[in-house]
């Protein structure tokens, strides 16, 4: 996803441990001092731990944390991954944040497994752990989750992609995330099922971190390995802004169809511009806000949130598809985040 790194100041410190990468953790709250996450306040203390602090879907989703901090009265502790997969460092984070006294941590995995030992420490200890916008595995290793329904993503792009083919064949690239990211796996796997295919029809698929870069690389591999390519599909925007970028160095990009998830400001956007067809668009900042309330509802009356919550998904495109649902571009700047 293309960086740009917005982040709340407050409080600044590393935190590390031997032979692990360090994290930014930061404390919000009336009275906090440097060095501690405790404002001698009272105040529910809630940690939220993401992937990356640069990723603009996460500076959203610390940007609805800290408002609904604010609003219910609570205390916000943040730290991030230092790159998208750093699970030890998400690791650390957890262990800090619990020995600083939260009530509970919304996080991000960075591994859907490796993470899970962590999870279940702090969980012993009496901290409410939700997972926001990527499930763990197994899912029930956190109290609840906060998300996307990323299979549907998937599928409405798969939808909308098959229908946009009006019968033609389909030669498909897949520019997927990182091998073990179940976020990754949900959206790919939909938009397969969206489209009537299954991995034999894909005949180039390349993982991309997605990261703009690496996907104009992933998409320069599968013209060479496939000229004839006429479907992109992307794990989020950024990657399908790259692949757009080796598109048009080929002279395809008026004649290969990419579909992608997220809807960010700037991936809306370029879905205006004509750049990528349609995108399905997901709201972080109403996960971290839920997220946030449920962790102070526990820390008042002791209930606590469990299973899936669905926080929703629109398909944005505007060139509609007969069948396939969607609402334009002007809804989706309106709703966009980044």
């Amino acid at each position: 996803m293309s960086r740009t790194t917005r982040l709340s100041s407050s409080l600044l410190r590393a935190a590390a441990v031997t032979g692990v990468a360090a994290l930014t953790l930061t404390a919000c709250g009336s009275g906090s001092g440097s060095g501690s996450t405790s404002s001698g306040s009272g105040k529910v203390k809630v940690g939220l731990i993401t992937k990356t602090d640069t990723n603009p879907f996460f500076v959203k989703m610390k940007e609805g944390a800290e408002k609904a901090a604010k609003e219910n009265g609570a205390q916000l502790s943040t730290a991030a991954g230092k790159f998208d997969g750093d699970n030890a460092g998400q690791v650390t984070a957890i262990e800090n944040m619990v020995a600083a006294g939260v009530k509970g941590i919304l996080i991000t995995p960075s591994d859907s497994k490796a993470i899970v030992p962590a999870i279940q420490k702090a969980r012993a200890k009496g901290v409410l752990v939700i997972a926001l916008d990527t499930p763990t595995e197994p899912e029930s290793a956190v109290d609840a989750l906060f998300a996307t329904d990323n299979l549907k993503a998937g599928q409405l792009i798969g939808e909308y992609a098959k229908a946009a083919m009006k019968g033609k064949t389909a030669k498909i690239a897949a520019l997927d995330l990182a091998p073990g990211v179940s976020v990754g796996v949900q959206r790919h796997n939909g938009f397969l099922k969206g489209f009537g295919a299954t991995d034999k029809d894909v005949v180039c698929a390349q993982d991309t971190g997605g990261d703009q870069a690496k996907g104009q690389t992933a998409m320069e591999n599968c013209l060479q390995k496939s000229p004839d390519i006429n479907v992109v599909y992307t794990i989020n925007e950024p990657a399908a802004l790259g692949a757009y970028t080796a598109l048009k160095a080929k002279g395809r990009e008026k004649d290969v169809l990419i579909v992608s998830v997220d809807g960010g400001c700037t991936g809306t956007q370029a879905v205006k511009d004509g750049k990528i067809a349609a995108t399905s668009q997901q709201y972080p900042l109403k996960m971290a806000a839920e997220g946030v309330k449920a962790v102070v509802t526990y820390a008042k009356d002791g209930k606590k949130a469990s299973g899936y919550t669905d926080t929703g998904v629109t398909l944005i495109s505007d060139k509609a598809q007969d069948g396939v649902t969607s609402k334009d571009t002007a809804y989706g700047l309106e709703n966009c985040w980044g």
